[in-house]
C-alpha cells in the first residue's frame, strides 16, 4: 500500500470519526498521529504530537485567540448588544420592517467588540426575536435574520476566522480585518435592502413599531459611540503598529470590561462565566489548530496535499473557475464537518493555490470568510440556525426559508468580490503601504 492510498484511508477514517460525534480537533489528531506512526514509525509519531502541541499551546501569536473571545463574552454578558439593539429600535423600530433592520444594525454594531458568530446569533434570539413576535413578524422574518446576521463577524473585526486564518497563512491579522470590513459592511447593507424590499412585497410580514421620541432617540446614542470608540481604536492602533494583536485584544477587554463596571451592568458572577465561556471556547478553537496541524504533517509526508495543488492549478480553465472550484469544495466539506474546523484543514492546502495562480492572499482570506458565511446558515451543518433553533424553538424549516433572500445577499457579495477585488484590498494598501 503506497502512501497516497493511506492517506486516501485516514481520511475516510476522520470522515467516520466526525459522524461519531468525536470532538473534531481529537479526530484529527488521532488519524494524524496514527497515520504517521504506520508511515513512519511510533517514535516519530510521539515525536510530532509532542512538538506540534507544544508549538500551539505555547505560540504567543494564538493568545490573541482567548483575549478576542474574552472581550466577546464580556460585551455578551453585560448586555451591551441589547442596548445596541434598543438604540437601533429606537431609531428605524417605526418603519415597516424596522425591528428586523434594527436587528441588523445593532448586531453589526455589536460585531466591533465581538468576533463570535454563535455568541451574536443567540444574543439576539434572545433579544430581537421576542420583541419582533410583539408586533406580530413572521416567524421566518425574524428568524431568517437572526441567524444571517450571526455570521457578520466572520468578516467584522475582531473576527476568530480570519485571526485564524491569518495564524495558518502567515498574513498580517491587521490588514485581514482591514480586509474585511468593506464585505462585511456590504453584506450588512445588503440585509437591510432584503428586508425593505420583503416588507414592502408582503407588508403584513413585518408590521411598523412604536414611534421614539428624539430625546429618547439621543439618549440612545452615547453606548454605540462608546462600542465605535472602542473599535476606533482598536483599528487604528492595529494599522499604525502602535501595538500588535494580542496587544489589541488585551486592550479592547479591559476597555470593554472597565466601560462594563463602570456601568454596573456585570457583576462578579457574569465575569467567571465569561472567563469559563472564552476558555472553553478557545480550548476548542485551539485544539482544532493543533489537530489540524498534526494531520496536516502526516498529509505532507503522503503527498496529497502537493498532488491536489498540481492537479486544481493545472486544470485548463480559467483561474477564476478554479477559485469558484475551491469555494464549492470549502462548502462541500463543511456540509460534513463544521465550517471553521474545514477552513483549518483546507487553507493550508488551498492558499499555496491561490498565491500561484496570482490572487491577493488577503483576497483569498474574506473569499474563504465568504464561504464560510454561507455554510453557517445552510443545512446540514449550519451553526447559527442551530442555535437560533435552540434557543427559539422554531421548527428548523421556517428559519430556512427566512434565510434564503439573506443567503442570495451572501452569494451577491461574493460575487462582487471576484469582479472587484479592491473590495478587500482597498482598505489595507490605503493604510498600511
Amino acid at each position: 500500500m503506497n502512501d497516497v492510498i493511506i492517506g486516501i484511508v485516514a481520511l475516510f477514517v476522520l470522515l467516520m470519526l466526525f459522524l461519531t460525534g468525536i470532538e473534531l480537533g481529537f479526530a484529527m489528531a488521532i488519524v494524524g498521529f496514527i497515520g504517521f506512526w504506520i508511515l513512519k514509525g511510533i517514535g516519530p509519531a510521539f515525536n510530532l504530537i509532542a512538538v506540534d502541541l507544544f508549538d500551539v499551546f505555547t505560540t504567543y501569536g494564538f493568545t490573541v485567540i482567548p483575549l478576542f473571545m474574552l472581550m466577546g463574552q464580556i460585551a455578551y454578558n453585560s448586555g451591551i448588544a441589547r442596548r445596541l439593539y434598543d438604540s437601533a429600535h429606537k431609531f428605524i423600530g417605526h418603519i415597516p420592517g424596522g425591528l428586523a433592520m434594527a436587528t441588523v444594525l445593532g448586531a453589526t454594531s455589536f460585531k466591533a467588540i465581538c468576533g463570535s458568530s454563535p455568541a451574536t446569533a443567540a444574543t439576539f434570539s434572545s433579544v430581537a426575536v421576542p420583541e419582533m413576535d410583539r408586533y406580530g413578524y413572521a416567524k421566518q422574518l425574524s428568524t431568517g435574520v437572526v441567524a444571517s446576521v450571526g455570521t457578520l463577524g466572520i468578516l467584522l473585526p475582531p473576527s476568530v476566522t480570519l485571526i485564524v486564518f491569518g495564524i495558518i497563512t502567515e498574513q498580517s491579522i491587521a490588514k485581514l480585518f482591514m480586509a474585511g470590513i468593506i464585505p462585511g459592511l456590504l453584506a450588512a447593507f445588503f440585509f437591510l435592502v432584503v428586508i425593505y424590499v420583503w416588507c414592502k412585497i408582503n407588508p403584513s410580514i413585518g408590521p411598523k413599531g412604536e414611534r421614539s421620541s428624539w430625546s429618547a432617540r439621543f439618549k440612545s446614542l452615547p453606548e454605540v459611540l462608546l462600542v465605535v470608540a472602542v473599535f476606533v481604536v482598536l483599528v487604528i492602533g492595529l494599522m499604525n503598529g502602535f501595538f500588535t494583536p494580542t496587544e489589541a485584544g488585551s486592550i479592547g477587554t479591559m476597555a470593554v470590561l472597565l466601560l462594563s463596571i463602570t456601568r454596573r451592568d456585570i457583576d462578579f458572577k457574569s465575569y467567571i462565566k465569561s472567563l469559563l465561556e472564552s476558555l472553553r471556547t478557545a480550548c476548542m478553537s485551539l485544539m482544532l489548530v493543533a489537530g489540524s496541524i498534526i494531520l496536516g504533517h502526516f498529509l505532507a509526508v503522503t503527498k496529497i496535499p502537493i498532488i491536489t495543488a498540481d492537479w486544481v492549478a493545472e486544470l485548463n480553465v480559467n483561474r477564476y473557475v478554479i477559485m469558484i472550484i475551491i469555494s464549492l469544495i470549502y462548502q462541500l466539506g463543511g456540509s460534513f464537518i463544521d465550517d471553521f474546523a474545514f477552513m483549518i484543514l483546507a487553507t493550508p492546502i488551498f492558499f499555496p493555490i491561490a498565491l500561484k495562480l496570482g490572487f491577493d492572499p488577503l483576497w483569498f482570506g474574506i473569499l474563504v470568510g465568504l464561504t464560510i458565511m454561507v455554510g453557517g446558515v445552510i443545512p446540514p451543518v449550519a451553526f447559527c440556525v442551530f442555535v437560533v433553533k435552540n434557543i427559539t424553538k422554531i421548527p428548523f424549516g421556517v428559519i430556512y426559508r427566512g434565510v434564503i433572500p439573506f443567503l442570495a445577499s451572501l452569494i451577491a457579495v461574493t460575487i462582487l468580490l471576484y469582479f472587484f477585488p479592491g473590495m478587500a484590498t482597498f482598505l489595507p494598501n490605503l493604510w498600511m503601504k
